[in-house]
């Protein structure tokens, strides 16, 4: 359906879009419509040719990858976030599929619209380089983590940044179905399982999607949270991007020091 005005005011209002002025942005929106699909639509697959910049207006969308016979998720994404922008700026294949774990309405951006709109406005060509430089920070704090820690310290500092998002309180709710979180930390639902009891050792307590914490100085000594893998920047989905996030991590940094 066509974009409409109260959807295309909440996209200006978001990531790198907001650096746009009224001709680019509306260079930008040139052929954008709006889509609503159900929950476990496949939008794209590996190696499709990506046409669109996808924008997450409402609902919940998994990234995920495949491999012979394995699969993994490289991300969850709630509103307002973007996707697969790499592809669209290079003109290049997916490297990752795209499915809606809810009922989710989503923005498509014609690829050539916005290309169109970065060389027509150098401010928002640099906003675009932002968040694609925020994009990589994170995907290079995930490698870390999957890297450097085993699966029981991903799970304990995944736990210690929902709390720090989740205002430091002593319960918490797991905004994934444990097998959505599993394959987000890289582990079988069995190995999850077994984290989590590993975990009660440090006051970690789970009842459903509830987590609970009595002991959280023993969870962070165990865990060893570090600014150059970890971002515990509580982040307003509703307006910020990768780039805003990746800022307001290192200011963070900078008030604890």
């Amino acid at each position: 359906m066509p974009i409409r005005n109260a959807d295309a005011e909440r996209v200006r209002q978001t990531s790198f879009f907001r650096s746009a002025d009224d001709a680019t942005f509306n260079t930008a929106m040139n052929g954008a419509f709006l889509q609503r699909f159900p929950a476990n639509t496949t939008l794209l697959m590996e190696g499709d040719t990506v046409d669109f910049l996808y924008i997450l207006l409402e609902g919940a969308v998994e990234l995920g990858a495949g491999w012979k016979s394995k699969d993994t998720t490289l991300a969850i994404l709630r509103p307002v976030s973007t996707f697969i922008l790499g592809a669209v700026v290079l003109e290049s294949d997916a490297l990752m599929s795209a499915v809606t774990l809810e009922r989710s309405e989503i923005l498509m951006v014609p690829g050539e619209s916005l290309r169109a709109s970065m060389k027509q406005n150098a401010l928002f060509g640099f906003a675009v380089s932002e968040e694609l430089a925020g994009c990589y920070r994170g995907l290079v704090r995930s490698i870390k983590n999957h890297k450097l820690r085993d699966s029981t310290e991903r799970l304990a500092n995944y736990l210690l940044t929902q709390r720090a998002r989740q205002g430091d309180r002593d319960e918490i709710t797991l905004p994934h179905e444990k097998r959505v979180l599993a394959a987000l930390l890289g582990m079988t639902p069995e190995n999850l399982s077994r984290a989590f009891s590993k975990l009660s050792e440090k006051g970690v307590s789970v009842d459903g999607s509830h987590v609970g914490f009595s002991n959280v100085v023993a969870l962070e000594r165990f865990a060893r949270p570090s600014p150059l893998i970890d971002n515990h920047y509580s982040q307003d989905r509703k307006t910020m991007g990768k780039a805003y996030t990746e800022r307001q991590q290192g200011v963070l940094d900078q008030k604890k020091s």
